[in-house]
């Protein structure tokens, strides 16, 4: 796995192709992980850069998945999964904008928020109201999810590193969505995070009460690192979910229709019932 010298496409593009058509013949696996990037770094000559670029437009075609704290790893399904970002995206572009999760950490909300974000920042999106809600799991009490493979192991550890998870990305959305109205760049933005106790089976992403997106979570082993060892817990991986889309209004028979609606009925319901303020 070396660079062609003769090839005129960029080194990137060559080591995406490289990997991508790995994957493609199963010669790099469903669930296995890629080389690091500093493995990848040495074996083809090119700085970090270069690797990252490649690892990026694996990711942005659903062939891979990062996970925090371990690597990157071939996706289990590797057909082009539901796009959640461009809807986002969309979505910012209305005066009022709302946007409802209900999952465990908020990792992919994260990720996608953070363009639609940047281009108001930038002056290139203009709404009046951002109104972004988070409900997750209560992450400081025992949950189902995560938890050892071990019988024997110690069901903490796995939890702690769950929260750790869920308070970096919940609190940054928080911090970058109410940082907008602070800058004067939105009349009224706010974000805020509530709890519970169920350990979720699905996540959900409800926007401008106008579309829905609904996936769920694969439950399967993952090797992760606590305390700088490997651990072999039951992990959710929603990176990996599929995500359904849902309309409002999108056909005749009013199916979308009732899956938006129900999914608002189902969130309020929670938020407002089985759920409370979290204060880190």
């Amino acid at each position: 796995m070396t660079l062609d010298p003769d090839d005129p496409r960029p080194p990137y593009v060559q080591i995406t192709n490289a990997l991508r058509a790995a994957i493609l013949t199963k010669t790099l696996k469903p669930g296995e992980q890629l080389p690091s990037q500093n493995e990848l770094t040495k074996r083809y000559g090119v700085s970090r850069a270069t690797v990252q670029r490649a690892l990026r437009d694996l990711a942005d075609e659903g062939l891979t998945v990062a996970r925090q704290g371990s690597g990157v790893y071939v996706r289990s399904r590797t057909e082009r999964p539901m796009e959640l970002r461009p809807h986002i995206e969309q979505a910012f572009e209305a005066e009022t904008v709302t946007l409802d999760f209900a999952g465990f950490s908020g990792e992919t909300l994260n990720s996608a928020i953070r363009e639609p974000i940047d281009k108001i920042r930038a002056g290139r999106l203009r709404p009046r109201s951002i109104h972004v809600r988070m409900l997750v799991p209560d992450t400081r009490k025992p949950q189902a999810i995560p938890a050892p493979v071990d019988p024997g192991g110690d069901p903490e550890k796995p939890r702690q590193r769950a929260h750790k998870i869920m308070l970096r990305n919940a609190g940054a959305v928080v911090d970058a969505v109410t940082e907008l109205q602070s800058l004067g760049l939105v009349e009224e933005s706010r974000a805020m995070v509530r709890v519970h106790a169920s350990t979720p089976a699905f996540k959900l992403y409800i926007l401008n009460q106008r579309e829905a997106f609904f996936g769920f979570y694969p439950v399967m082993p993952n090797t992760v690192p606590i305390d700088g060892q490997p651990v072999k817990i039951l992990d959710v991986l929603g990176l990996d979910a599929v995500l359904f889309s849902y309309s409002h209004g999108d056909d005749q028979a009013r199916h979308g229709t009732q899956w938006v609606e129900q999914s608002q009925l189902w969130f309020d319901s929670m938020w407002d019932n089985l759920s409370e303020d979290f204060t880190p």
